[in-house]
């Protein structure tokens, strides 16, 4: 899946079942984790196209090799805190049991799911900076989107090979699919606006609002302004 970086790299030194990854894929996440760190905390204080891909290079001492091992440019560094979420998102979705409940009660519990496995530490401070960053970056923006529309149809091709639907063109799944994106987005976006410090658990309780919504949104009827 072309989603610019390895998805073995989504989690901050995760254990295997036999134990600890092996001392050179540690090596390899904590490179990764610094080219973010570093990223961030650049773009940051001097602006994002204040800072070239070599000042960053040299700031955690590796070659652009190294750099495009574990991402497609600055943008794609600039969003991994949330990217790594959605790529979880799509390892859960792999080894998901359906239960017999509506998909889109299932997409849900999958996303709390990959949300539980953001357990790295700064994962928040990260999600939060690269938030503000996107603010005031367009072309964060544009790879956001980019971004979101190839997990959107990785996520759908998943669907349609792992269960059964009415038919092949069945618009219900890419309907649910999409309905918790959107959610997401507003929930991260009244999470990231919160005061002070907001936690992981206040993003979790922002989405399951965002959740609660959803049906109430597809009946609401408006009347003209008086």
């Amino acid at each position: 899946m072309p989603l610019g970086y390895d998805r073995a790299m989504t989690a901050e030194l995760p254990s295997t079942g036999s134990g600890r990854l092996p001392l050179r894929e540690r090596k390899k996440l904590r490179t990764r984790q610094a080219l973010i760190d570093t990223a961030l905390e650049l773009f940051t204080t001097r602006g994002f196209s204040g800072v070239t891909l070599d000042e960053l290079c040299d700031a955690v001492d590796v070659s652009k090799r190294t750099f495009f091992r574990n991402f497609a440019g600055k943008e794609d560094v600039a969003m991994a805190p949330t990217q790594d979420l959605w790529v979880a998102f799509l390892d859960e979705l792999e080894i998901h049991e359906p239960d017999g409940r509506p998909l889109a009660e299932m997409l849900q519990q999958v996303l709390f799911a990959a949300l539980e496995r953001m357990t790295g530490e700064g994962w928040v401070r990260r999600v939060l900076l690269s938030r503000r960053l996107a603010g005031e970056t367009p072309s964060m923006d544009a790879h956001g989107l980019h971004f979101c529309h190839r997990t959107s149809r990785t996520a759908l091709a998943t669907l349609h090979r792992r269960f059964h639907f009415a038919a092949p063109d069945d618009l219900r799944p890419q309907l649910a699919l999409d309905l918790l994106v959107s959610a997401f987005h507003c929930a991260l976006d009244r999470w990231t606006s919160r005061p002070g410090t907001p936690t992981r658990s206040d993003l979790a309780a922002d989405l399951r609002e965002a959740f609660a919504a959803l049906p109430g949104s597809l009946t609401l009827t408006v009347d003209l302004r008086a």
